[in-house]
């Protein structure tokens, strides 16, 4: 006996529903499961700590802390001091190498106001971020996707590549969105 036409057109949709709904997880899956095998630590109790980066391959992590003079006020000619800590030679802080400084995780600086500063990656100079006073204490934001977000943690998804020329896939930008204050992930898709 054949089922009525009806029937068979809902069947059909609902076949159709549950592909739409196993190809989505399957998505989603791929996507919680992409940012990288590794586990990392959340650095903790960093003096003057703007935000860190991580990256493939391993856990060492790169800090981006203001640079405080002697007299408590910030260093104009280089506001950010950046080192690794590397949680993969038990947590040893370790200053950048030159080739790291000038190729890879440095910054450009540029002062454009009272308090408040351009920066820019050596390594991706298209996407300038900033470092600025706010309520009497410096954060660093970025413009992405029409939001200001207040930056916690950069995370770059490396997947093979060379030295000089990793297959950088995206960038993940962790913070806060300046405008609500929740919590924000933005991706950015490196090309």
């Amino acid at each position: 006996m054949f089922a009525p036409r009806p029937f068979k057109k809902i069947c059909f949709g609902l076949a159709i529903l549950m592909l739409m709904v196993i190809l989505r997880v399957g998505k989603l899956w791929a996507q919680v499961a992409d940012p990288s095998p590794i586990n990392f630590p959340t650095p903790k109790n960093i003096d003057n700590m703007l935000f860190y980066l991580q990256r493939d391959p391993n856990t060492n992590t790169l800090i981006y802390a203001l640079n405080m003079q002697e007299n408590g006020s910030i260093n104009h000619s280089q506001p950010v001091a950046i080192y690794w800590i590397r949680y993969g030679e038990h947590g040893e802080k370790k200053e950048l190498s030159y080739i790291q400084k000038k190729f890879a995780y440095g910054l450009i600086t540029k002062e454009i106001a009272k308090d408040k500063f351009e920066l820019k990656f050596v390594s991706h100079k298209a996407l300038p971020i900033y470092l600025s006073k706010v309520d009497q204490k410096y954060i660093v934001t970025i413009a992405v996707n029409g939001k200001t977000v207040k930056i916690n943690r950069l995370f770059v998804r490396i997947v093979g590549g060379s030295f000089w020329l990793p297959n950088v896939r995206y960038a993940l930008i962790e913070g806060s969105d300046l405008t609500t204050g929740k919590s924000i992930t933005e991706k950015i898709l490196i090309k």
